[in-house]
């Protein structure tokens, strides 16, 4: 249960529902409603399909590529740590939103779900790194179930954070969200300290 909670604690800050949903209202602020629905849909729908994926190849991935858990428990907190340090400054980078250049591409796009809704800002490198380390976390089939229902759910919250990104955006304001992801990012920055701690001492073990 411990692992689920950490799971669910980790992927639900890296994803960031709340901060997606403010940079999705940014992109489609001139889009119908109906229209910003139908990319919601498809951009949470194309992001489970690339997340479920690396679910389902995360262990076979680091085995062909020779890479150790432990190797990748310390590289993955490294960029987890990077990653909170960003969160608790509230500073935009390519690790947990789009780059400038990025958002001047999507600014002139009609539709964001794929480019950069689906990737990088749901499935980004993050993300897929936190799966990657759940899948190799796993110690059974349960606890393998159990990881991916904890993924499906914060891919829900976040398909319902978008389709409420209006009520987001006025009860939050941009200094409410960067109130959230700064505490969410506090939170991540010990988490990433774990992860590093955890692959040093079974490196060391193994």
């Amino acid at each position: 249960m411990e692992s689920l909670v950490n799971a669910f604690v980790v992927l639900f800050i890296v994803i960031d529902p709340i901060g997606v949903a403010w940079l999705f209202a940014a992109l489609t602020r001139t889009a119908p409603r109906s229209a910003q629905v139908r990319m919601a849909v498809r951009g949470v729908a194309l992001s489970t399909l690339i997340l479920v994926g690396f679910f389902f190849v995360g262990d076979w991935l680091l085995k062909a590529l020779g890479i150790s858990l432990p190797a990748f428990r310390i590289a993955g907190g490294v960029l987890l740590f990077l990653l909170s340090i960003d969160m608790v400054f509230a500073r935009q980078s390519g690790l947990r939103s789009t780059t400038t250049r990025e958002q001047q591409e999507a600014a002139h796009r009609e539709d964001v779900s794929v480019f950069p809704l689906a990737f990088p800002l749901i499935a980004g490198p993050g993300a897929l790194t936190t799966v990657l380390l759940m899948t190799g976390n796993a110690t059974g089939s349960a606890e393998f179930v159990g990881l991916l229902a904890v993924l499906l759910l914060v891919l829900a919250m976040a398909l319902g954070a978008l389709l409420l990104t209006h009520t987001i955006v006025r009860v939050l304001g941009e200094t409410g969200a960067n109130v959230v992801s700064r505490l969410l990012g506090l939170i991540l920055a010990a988490l990433a300290v774990q992860y590093i701690l955890d692959g040093i001492r079974n490196s060391l073990l193994s």
